[in-house]
């Protein structure tokens, strides 16, 4: 048998054919070579499939390897029927193999298997030849589906007899000469190449097989294994408003600079219909039902229409983008509704050559009166009063204008405009309620020959929480118990108390009830004593809304409780590793921005089909931006898998410790199916810590998401980001502040307060948004906050142990370091540390001095190499790369888990929530242990910059101050009186606890 093998990288399809009548195919590949068969695994519901999967095959007799074409066949795999249909084939014939330190990655065009069939799309192959005796032959058609395994003891048979077992006893000396493949371009051309001369031939030696060429150079976020180049951050050069990006840097253009920097300038023409007068009348009906068609080329928007109306008004701007207009003529057509066929009354057209340009901040176009005109031309009845001009995305009247880019051509009324509009929302200002039940005082229960066994219900909106049950022996029963709650202003909601009494098992009665309107209750800035009320207990719901009867009644059972509006807390309504704002409800409390951020959503390259419309796959994708109060969306663009937005919006930063999240989704409320659930296509979190000062972030970033199929790359989205901040002084200062407000250290909330609270907060902002118009709706909000973060996951479990492991790798590398200069495998090394060694000894005051510049230095070494990047989600980091199909059902399980007995499900709930906990703790482990090696990796370069300075500073101090009086010194303070020590965290802490971690990169 031949020493020779052929080896074929399967690397990635593009832009295959849809086949599952989804929009998507389930693809794999199938390699023929020198009769032998081999099979990738199946990739389901994915276009644009990566398999990243290699094959060797043997090659019988490498003479004849010129006549032995490879042929790749991608196929769609049918569940159903389990059947399947070839979506395209690549042929490839011998001359064109190269030795392995020559080959390259290729995309190849498929082709039609037969002229009835249909391809499309590229292949991405890489092959070569080699004779590495280490690699062995791949096992023909590897174990996938059963159901495609029906011609596998056909196959196999046909292998083991076409594989010889040595070589021809008579070698030929002519030997083949191989050609390389310069590009994908010239792929088309290699059966045209001229013939080689005799003297260019290859040597098959191990001395001829060179190294494998380098990857693409992709940004890695940190130091270790580095995740498949295809899910990296990759830097792009984009030409944007202001010039082009390179490196961060802007180069200015030759044309001015425009207001929308970050984001490339989109030419569109306005036309804004305001109104009519003097519209001429129907000959027997009388007025009217007017409306307007506006229209360029094959793009039409059309107006509201009203009834019976002679002097409409609209006021409506349509916005048509130039790079699609294909008319050089604006008509804008009066029109009159009517059942069977809509009324020609008038039309207006602009030569589109005329229109004037307008360029912000200039003040809006006056609109004129315009004389319509019938079909030839000639003057009519009636006026139409338009503005017409040119503009940019940067115009007032694009957010509310109708977009030509969200409908298909011809198409005006079939997409709902209210649902692709951009806006910008703002989340409700959240409180956290505390409520004391402390007493109550002469109860009346139903009987009055028992006491009352009593408990109190407390209810805001949808949260309801209660207190123990007290049996008392008398009517005043006693709870001294508190509660928190979330509310939100305006206040819609009220305090309900509710006394029940227990007469039975799983039967109360009612015992009174009072109402609270929240907009009553005392609000407080810190931890002052809020005054206790008593208030009278009403027998129904709607006497106590009525408020006091005490003038009525004689007698009222009461409750004693204490209510107040904390404003001195962060409401967190978002994961804690992610928060976007970290400022108290209480605005007083509130200090001024310390820069601001601004980001252009540019475009999204690449995009996976989400849908099937008219036979085709396709996606309605729009964006959502978050950052503390603001929510914004981008508009939505209809039909298209590589939308351009070209957005910018603009925040105020209060604190570098917070995270931008944007997120990708695809619109499922446009065509009348409003019921469905908006599709997450993936999301970006970029720390604002992390971004250098003034420079500007052009990257791609891959949209990742989890799939109970696995990890799968749903496209690329292109951000630009630029952070810039007022002051120097201010920016470093913020480091060593508290990172939550002083309530949260002086009262503290439990872990479960927490959890719940967050919860809650999130349920209220996910309903007052979802009140706007266009709504956001509740999965895209709880997508953005992360609000099933906490729950189990035997993937993430894994992910933070490999990151506590990673984190303790260093202290083992310098055991590992230590035990090699004790067994003197470096000689010089070794007597280094002797002498180093016996200095320290000797000059005990050099041993800190010594430790602080050494880090220093190593803060300098690696300034060289710090990322130049926002970091983003690593497939490798959370253990997504090689989830296993277990793992991955009990993570999408739904919570609590549907089991069929009640006893598997209890028990398999509370060990998801016993483990989920332990998985914090292990990640919040984790998370300190990053944060120290933080301090030298200018992660976050004004840290690093603090820390470096601080060393220098102590290395000096502690140079010249005698040892024996700061230990003396870091004793006495370890040990002070509590009267000198503060509830709030020591500046060291504040900042240690701001310096950013890998939970940024956790997917």
């Amino acid at each position: 048998m031949s020493g020779y093998k052929l080896g074929v990288e399967v690397v990635s399809a593009h832009d295959l054919v849809a086949k599952d009548g989804q929009g998507s195919s389930n693809s794999f590949v199938e390699l023929h070579f020198d009769n032998q068969r081999f099979r990738t695994t199946t990739k389901e519901k994915d276009l644009n499939p990566v398999w990243n999967e290699s094959f060797y095959f043997n090659i019988s007799d490498p003479n004849n390897l010129s006549n032995l074409p490879l042929e790749a066949y991608v196929y769609n795999y049918h569940k159903e029927n389990n059947s399947r249909t070839c979506l395209g084939k690549v042929r490839l014939t011998g001359t064109s193999f190269v030795p392995h330190s020559d080959a390259v990655v290729l995309h190849y065009p498929l082709e039609k298997r037969s002229i009835f069939s249909r391809a499309k799309g590229e292949l991405g192959l890489k092959v070569f030849v080699t004779n590495d005796p280490s690699i062995r032959t791949s096992n023909p058609l590897p174990a996938m589906e059963s159901s495609l395994h029906t011609d596998l003891s056909s196959t196999y048979a046909q292998i083991s007899n076409s594989v010889p077992n040595s070589f021809p006893k008579e070698k030929s000396d002519k030997r083949h000469t191989f050609r390389h493949l310069p590009n994908a371009s010239h792929s088309q051309e290699k059966q045209n190449f001229p013939p080689v001369p005799p003297q260019q031939q290859m040597n098959y030696g191990a001395h001829e097989m060179k190294s494998e060429p380098q990857p693409p150079k992709v940004v890695q976020m940190f130091s270790g294994p580095s995740q498949p180049p295809d899910y990296s951050v990759k830097e792009t050069s984009p030409f944007l408003g202001g010039g082009r990006i390179v490196g961060g840097r802007v180069i200015r253009g030759d044309r001015p600079t425009s207001t929308y920097d970050l984001v490339e300038q989109m030419r569109y023409l306005f036309v804004r219909v305001v109104k009519a007068r003097d519209l001429p009348s129907k000959d027997v009906t009388g007025s009217l039902d007017p409306f307007v068609e506006v229209k360029v080329g094959n793009y039409k928007g059309i107006t509201k229409h009203f009834e019976k109306k002679q002097n409409p008004e609209w006021n409506e701007v349509f916005a048509f983008s130039r790079d699609t207009q294909q008319s050089s003529v604006l008509e804008v057509v009066l029109k009159d509704k009517d059942l069977v066929s809509d009324g020609f009354v008038g039309i207006v057209r602009f030569d589109l050559h005329e229109v004037p340009t307008r360029v912000p901040p200039d003040s809006p176009l006056a609109p004129e009166w315009y004389r319509l005109e019938d079909k030839k031309g000639e003057k009519k009845k009636g006026e139409l009063m338009l503005a017409v001009w040119y503009g940019t995305q940067a115009d007032e009247a694009f957010p509310d204008a109708w977009h030509s880019d969200a409908f298909a051509p011809g198409d005006s009324t079939s997409i709902a405009s209210a649902y692709i509009r951009s806006k910008v929302y703002h989340s409700p200002r959240l409180w956290y309620v505390r409520v004391s039940v402390i007493e109550a005082q002469d109860l009346l229960p139903a009987d009055k020959n028992r006491f009352p066994e009593a408990y109190v219900k407390v209810q805001i909106g949808n949260q309801m929480l209660k207190t123990k049950l007290v049996q008392s022996q008398n009517l005043n029963p006693v709870w001294k118990e508190e509660f928190m709650f979330v509310a939100s202003e305006p206040f819609e909601d009220h305090l309900i108390f509710s006394v029940e009494d227990r007469v039975g098992p799983n039967k109360d009665e009612t015992i009174g009830k009072a109402v609270i309107p929240l907009n009553t209750v005392d609000r407080r800035a810190d931890d002052r004593n809020i005054r206790t009320r008593w208030y009278n207990l009403e027998k129904s719901l709607s006497d106590a809304m009525d408020g006091d009867h005490s003038k009525k009644d004689k007698f009222h059972s009461r409750l004693h409780v204490c209510v107040c509006l904390d404003g001195g807390y962060h409401v967190l309504d978002e994961s804690t590793q992610y928060s976007s704002d970290l400022r108290p409800t209480a605005k007083q409390l509130w200090k001024s921005s310390i820069g601001v951020l601004e980001l252009g959503i540019l475009n999204v390259d690449g995009l996976h089909p989400m849908k099937t419309r008219e036979g085709k796959g396709t996606s309605d994708t729009y964006c959502v931006a978050k950052y503390g109060q603001k929510w914004v969306r981008t508009r939505t663009m209809v039909n298209s898998l590589n939308p351009k937005y070209n957005e910018q919006y603009t925040w105020e930063v209060y604190d570098p410790a917070t995270v931008l999240t944007v997120g990708v989704f695809d619109n499922c409320q446009i065509g009348g199916s409003s019921g469905n659930r908006d599709l997450t296509v993936g999301k970006v979190r970029i720390r604002i810590s992390t971004l250098e000062t003034g420079r500007v972030y052009t990257h791609s970033y891959p949209l990742l998401v989890l799939h109970p199929s696995g990890v799968k790359k749903m496209g690329e989205l292109h951000l630009a980001i630029r952070f810039t901040y007022t002051s120097m002084l201010n920016m470093m200062f913020q480091y060593s502040k508290p990172l939550l407000p002083k309530m949260h250290y002086k009262r503290p909330l439990s872990v479960i307060q927490q959890d719940m609270l967050r919860h809650q907060a999130v349920n209220i902002v996910a309903a007052r948004l979802g009140r706007a118009e266009p709504p956001l709706r509740r999965e895209v909000v709880e997508y953005m906050s992360d609000a099933n973060a906490h729950l189990w996951s035997m993937r993430r479990s894994k992910a933070n142990f490999l990151r506590l492991t990673s984190v303790f790798s260093g202290f083992l590398a310098v055991g590992k370091w230590f035990g090699e200069v004790c067994l003197w495998k470096n000689p010089v090394t070794t007597v280094l540390v002797h002498i180093l060694f016996v200095m320290l000894v000797c000059f005990p005051e050099l041993i800190l001095p010594t430790v602080f510049l050494y880090m220093f230095l190593i803060g300098l070494w690696n300034y060289r190499y710090r990322p130049r990047y926002p970091p983003h989600m690593d497939t490798r980091l959370s253990c997504a790369d090689t989830v296993t199909p277990d793992e991955l059902d009990e993570e999408f399980e739904t919570f609590p888990a549907s089991k069929s007995s009640d006893l598997v499900r209890l028990r398999y709930d509370r060990l998801r929530s016993v483990a989920g906990r332990i998985q914090t703790v292990v990640g919040d482990i984790a998370t300190q242990g990053e944060r120290l090696q933080a301090l030298l990796s200018w992660r976050d370069p004004r840290a690093t910059t603090i820390y470096l300075i601080f060393c220098l500073v102590a290395a000096i101090v502690l140079y010249v101050t005698p040892f024996q009086v700061l230990a003396l010194i870091a004793g006495f303070y370890a040990m002070r009186h509590p009267r000198f020590r503060h509830k709030t965290p020591a500046l060291p802490i504040n900042f240690f606890r701001r310096l950013p971690a890998r939970t940024d990169s956790m997917l």
